[in-house]
């Protein structure tokens, strides 16, 4: 029997060339690519690996920035929760190319908070 992981908190690392980032990863830590999502230049725009049962995700953003990618069911509610407890939204709530709909928000310390209904 086969137990399915159900994971709900995705930590995001962030770097500017994110295919040396996952060889180097590969090489130096054994982390092993699930998924690498690329742009019509070929760029990597989004991209996952794991190790044994833990999984993390890259974002474009700064390096060195990091933040956590929460899956949430309904996305919409959740939305307008945390902008009714005035959060800083700053990526409204959008469909996305690979399937989840999500937003981002910052809490009242500047930390980046990405919730959608994707779950790699």
């Amino acid at each position: 029997m086969t137990l399915e992981i159900r994971r709900t908190f995705y930590p995001l690392i962030n770097c500017s060339d994110p295919a040396a980032s996952m060889e180097w990863l590969e090489k130096a830590f054994g982390f092993e690519t699930v998924n690498a999502h690329r742009d019509d230049d070929g760029k990597i725009v989004h991209a996952e690996m794991k190790y044994d049962t833990g999984l993390f995700m890259f974002g474009n953003g700064e390096p060195g920035k990091t933040a956590v990618y929460v899956a949430v069911d309904d996305p919409d509610a959740h939305h307008d929760r945390a902008r009714a407890a005035g959060a800083e939204i700053f990526r409204e709530l959008s469909d996305q190319d690979y399937g989840s709909r999500d937003y981002a928000a910052r809490d009242i310390d500047g930390n980046e908070w990405y919730f959608g209904t994707y779950r790699p």
